[in-house]
């Protein structure tokens, strides 16, 4: 039997070296009392082993050697507040996780309802915000191809003002007098629309462009009108191909393009990279859509946002410049 020369716990197990209360070695347990000495010794920092039976120090060729084993302190109620604050850090911290979850959430979810699926293609649609800069001059001047009305006050769109420095879906560029704009890849359209001034209601809205490349692409591009301040939220499109020489008419509502009129042929349009005049004019019970001066359909404004604004689109990475953009009231 062994005992503990410090708390005097005794120990029936002749191979244990240690006190399991405090740590300190322990000696052969004797059948008289310890002295009291003991009792206030200092407790032992560098035990020396105890010789065992065979005269070797004890545990001489065991694995358990001096310092490998931490001693077993006494009963405490340390482990209860340790166990508190991990838990109450796991709550601070899963909250917070789980709040920087939510707010990703939502942002992507932010995202996609701006991304809209084309009715053509299974891939989404790209967006980009509205121009935030505004500038604007006065023009007299007038498209003889075009037949003329009575509005004859006419606001001229700065094209600048959409050049963005870098857009993750489309690209833009001024050469001369001419907006370059095309989205970055297959199965996408860009959309830009003006600021809130520049209002479509009661308005001849009228742009020129052309396909850069002579390029094919699926998705057409044109003239954006009735258009939410917010791109693709809801508005009209009137878009052409000139490879096809076709033109159609769709609608937006957020992740959704409809069509209003199907692909259509027209000897209106020019082809290849021949300048094409797109206008829209609204009238109270109608809007009349031209290409290149001769009225092509007509539809109905049951879908435009009230107040809306005009635009620019064009699809499948197709290079588009548009030039002349302005609004007539």
């Amino acid at each position: 039997m062994k005992i503990c020369p410090r708390c005097q716990k005794t120990y029936a197990d002749d191979n244990l070296n240690f006190c399991l209360e405090d740590g300190s070695v322990l000696s052969e347990a004797s059948s008289e009392p310890p002295p009291t000495v003991y009792a206030n010794d200092p407790r032992i920092t560098h035990p020396q082993p105890q010789a065992n039976q065979s005269g070797a120090p004890a545990g001489w060729n065991t694995p358990q050697q001096y310092g490998m084993q931490q001693p077993v302190k006494k009963s405490s109620k340390t482990w209860v507040w340790v166990l508190l604050i991990l838990g109450a850090l796991l709550l601070v911290c899963g909250g917070g996780f789980a709040g920087f979850l939510f707010y990703v959430g939502s942002k992507v979810e932010n995202l996609a309802n701006l991304a809209n699926s084309s009715n053509s293609r299974s891939t989404p649609a790209s967006v980009s915000n509205r121009a935030s800069n505004t500038s604007s001059s006065n023009s007299n001047s007038k498209t003889t191809s075009v037949p003329t009305s009575d509005r004859d006050d006419p606001e001229t769109i700065d094209l600048s003002i959409f050049v963005e420095q870098f857009s993750v879906y489309g690209s833009t560029e001024m050469k001369d007098d001419e907006l370059l704009m095309g989205s970055k890849q297959k199965g996408f359209y860009y959309v830009l629309v003006a600021p809130d001034e520049y209002g479509t209601d009661d308005a001849d809205t009228r742009v020129t462009l052309r396909n850069v490349d002579n390029a094919s692409g699926s998705l057409g591009y044109g003239l954006i009108f009735h258009s939410s301040p917010t791109p693709l939220q809801q508005d009209y499109a009137f878009l052409i191909d000139t490879k096809r020489k076709k033109y159609r008419v769709v609608n937006h509502a957020p992740q959704k393009e409809s069509s209003v009129v199907n692909w259509t042929t027209s000897s209106a349009i020019k082809d290849g990279s021949a300048e094409n005049t797109l206008e829209v004019r609204d009238m109270d019970d109608k809007i009349d859509l031209y290409i290149n001066g001769t009225m092509v359909t007509s539809i109905k404004n049951t879908f435009g946002f009230a107040g809306g604004v005009p635009g620019l689109y064009s699809g499948d990475g197709v290079k588009i410049a548009f030039k002349d953009f302005e609004v007539r009231k």
